[in-house]
């Protein structure tokens, strides 16, 4: 008896998705939080940590990119020594060789630990990721039939996106409980955390390896490297929209808890909020999929960029107190943010040649994702030069104006793009 027999072989590929999501949210949001609050670091030391180790994570994945490119024949041992590197970081993040309560007095040794650790889980994190990627995009060579090929990889990316968001619920709920709970058993429950989170790893890695479809490699020249993927035009052009269309994902995802706290004013209400926004994610990709198989890719992302416009715009008319209209946004850019994550990825994997390996373009694709991350960043200084302060209700026009109405109008560019782009 095996998994295999009760989920279909798209569902066993999308499993890996759930740890992957619990690993980039906690290393993104929680660890630098758990560093400075919990264990004592000073904050500009921290930050100056957290910035190096992603600015190594953002500069590595055309690299890496190109090196599972070169060893497609060994995707098996590959993902294994990654996870395995994998889940010694998530470990190691959360439990720091020093003892609890000298913690704070050996800040050097503490600031040294957390910049390796984050390098080693990020550096697996990635190689995880792009293979996983480049895996999905081999799925649609495992049909001669071109919409069952669609079908396929459509369905593969609706399962790892959706059990994706799934990994980030549970990613945001349960640090933060055994963090609020008795100080005592902070440490053991984190070690179950961390024990649960490598099973789940293992489980992801083994159904990719042992039920998913298996990895097509690439026929004729692999040796695919960032000139030759740059030589594709479809893919050249598919870059910029892609950036575009990251920045005004990241921008709002970056600010929404202080238009809760401060424009809305209801920060009690904040995981509600979360909470609504990622299962209406989760609960859109089925449609979105069956929409891009009715319609094609192009036609329901342009939908999805549509519905986020019109989300977003409603958000931009909001104020103090309006919790049912700021439901009815976190629901609309929910559902359009599962557009945002099925259907770009699989544009992307119809789009290189089938006798061309992967991963080299997929190197390209998350670093561009990584880079809207840290330009989203950006946003904090640009408000500060307009007055705005986290905590106070004054100036929240210049936070509606950056949280709302600057993701409206690079979503706008984006989607002019892609009406531009060739079907």
């Amino acid at each position: 008896m095996t998994i295999a027999k009760y989920f279909s072989p798209q569902a066993c590929y999308g499993f890996l998705g759930l740890p992957l999501a619990m690993a980039a949210l906690p290393v993104y949001v929680q660890i630098p939080a758990y560093y400075t609050t919990q264990l004592g670091l000073p904050l500009a030391s921290t930050g100056l940590v957290l910035f190096f180790a992603r600015m190594v994570d953002t500069l590595q994945d055309p690299v890496l990119g190109r090196m599972i490119d070169r060893r497609q024949q060994n995707i098996g041992s590959w993902l294994i020594v990654a996870a395995l590197l994998l889940a010694m970081a998530f470990y190691g993040l959360w439990q720091p060789p020093v003892e609890a309560g000298l913690r704070a007095a050996n800040s050097t040794l503490l600031l040294t630990w957390l910049g390796v650790m984050l390098i080693v889980a990020y550096t697996a994190h990635s190689m995880i990721n792009i293979a996983y990627l480049s895996w999905g995009a081999r799925l649609a060579e495992t049909s001669s039939s071109a919409t069952s090929s669609n079908a396929g990889l459509l369905g593969a990316a609706a399962w790892r996106e959706g059990l994706g968001l799934v990994g980030v619920i549970l990613a945001s709920l349960v640090p933060s409980f055994i963090v609020l709970g008795l100080p005592a058993k902070i440490d053991t429950r984190l070690t179950t955390y961390a024990i649960a989170f490598s099973a789940l790893l293992a489980f992801g890695v083994i159904s990719l390896l042992r039920w998913a479809p298996k990895w097509q490699q690439a026929r004729g020249d692999t040796n695919v490297n960032l000139r030759t993927a740059l030589a594709n035009d479809k893919f050249r052009r598919l870059l910029p929209i892609y950036l575009l269309n990251s920045l005004s994902v990241s921008i709002p995802a970056t600010l929404a808890l202080f238009f809760i706290a401060d424009r809305i004013q209801a920060p009690q209400m904040t995981a509600y909020f979360l909470a609504l926004y990622f299962f209406a994610g989760a609960l859109g990709l089925p449609a979105w999929t069956a929409l891009a198989k009715r319609l094609g890719t192009i036609k329901a992302w342009k939908l999805g960029m549509l519905l986020a416009i019109i989300s977003f715009i409603g958000a931009a008319l909001l104020t103090s107190g309006d919790l049912l209209p700021y439901m009815l946004v976190c629901i609309a850019s929910g559902l359009a943010l599962g557009a945002d994550l099925a259907l770009p990825p699989v544009l992307l994997a119809e789009i290189i040649p089938k006798n061309q390996a992967p991963a080299s373009y997929y190197g390209v694709w998350t670093l561009l994702g990584k880079l809207a991350l840290a330009l989203s960043g950006l946003a904090l200084p640009a408000l500060s030069l307009f007055d705005y302060q986290p905590g106070q209700f004054t100036h929240t026009g210049s936070l509606v104006l950056v949280y709302a109405v600057l993701p409206c109008i690079l979503k706008l560019f984006a989607l002019r793009s892609l009406h531009r782009y060739p079907s």
